[in-house]
């Protein structure tokens, strides 16, 4: 009774100061260690690869020294993660690789993010012969390999970075629609929903005022484990060599090309997987923080 009695006051504590739920789940998320530990990681790495893009290390990525060719990681001459085949600073690259890596995941994620929650929530909502039109289109992307979409793109339209923003977010958008459709079909009986459709407002305006506000918190937690998909996705083609072309590189060239001179300079791949792996288990961790701060079930 009393455990109850306390939990009733820090109910009543907690209403009258007026806190909302997304300060709620702000104060949730904090307190994980592992999702803040990993919001600072990220942050520096962030930090540090938008600064490589000023060249502000001593090295260029993409100056040869041609008497430094496979020189092990060492301080002498600043070359902390050593140098690759053609004598270039690995610390550099590596920055600069993940630089890119990251941009592709976000600006990936973000296309993704415009077409999937638009076309789930116009399907969820809408309903009817429309919501079945638009979901077997969803399921007949499905079926084309991802592989063979991302070639057939490169035959079409050529090599470049921005195809592989296309190319990768024109796939990943669509488990996004199906998680929005989802919860457009739940919220489509809502009180309030109902009660705008009663005074005339058009599906629209439903569909941009009421139903894609409330169904951002899932879709923002979807978003943080959608862009190590993303960098991964983009590390594979760039293994493939259908990525990221000379001179920019990536990590997932970086890797491609460590893998080659793993024998003969084993640090040209254990420090750009060690940075993917890193970066890759951040964005897990925040994702799981989010997670666990917005599931109502866990209140």
């Amino acid at each position: 009774m009393i455990g109850s009695h306390e939990n009733a006051k820090s109910i009543e504590s907690a209403a009258v100061k007026g806190r909302s739920l997304w300060d709620d789940a702000r104060m949730r998320l904090l307190r994980n260690k592992a999702a803040v530990a990993s919001m600072i990681v990220l942050g520096l790495l962030i930090l540090m690869a938008f600064l490589s893009q000023f060249d502000v290390w001593v090295h260029d990525l993409e100056h040869q020294y041609r008497d430094r060719v496979w020189i092990a990681p060492t301080l002498e001459n600043w070359h902390i993660f050593g140098t690759d085949g053609h004598g270039r600073d690995l610390f550099a690259r590596t920055l600069s690789g993940l630089g890119v890596s990251l941009m592709v995941g976000v600006v990936a994620t973000l296309v993704s993010l415009v077409i999937g929650v638009t076309w789930g929530a116009i399907a969820g909502f809408v309903g009817g012969r429309v919501d079945q039109a638009m979901m077997r289109f969803v399921d007949i992307l499905y079926s084309i390999p991802f592989i063979f979409f991302v070639i057939l793109l490169m035959v079409v339209f050529g090599r470049n970075i921005i195809l592989i923003f296309v190319a990768i977010g024109a796939v990943e958008w669509l488990t996004m629609a199906r998680i929005v459709r989802g919860q457009a079909i739940a919220l489509r009986k809502m009180e309030f929903v109902e009660a705008a459709e009663a005074i005339g407002v058009s599906r629209w305006s439903i569909i941009w005022r009421h139903i894609i506000p409330n169904v951002m918190g899932p879709v923002v937690v979807y978003v943080t484990l959608m862009i190590p998909v993303v960098i991964l996705a983009e590390s594979f083609l760039s293994f493939l060599g259908l990525g990221v072309q000379e001179p920019m590189t990536s990590l997932g060239r970086l890797i491609s090309t460590g893998q080659q001179d793993m024998m003969a300079a084993p640090w040209t791949l254990i420090y750009p997987a060690v940075t993917m792996m890193v970066t890759l288990f951040c964005l897990n961790f925040i994702g799981d923080g989010l997670r666990d701060a917005i599931d109502p079930r866990d209140r």
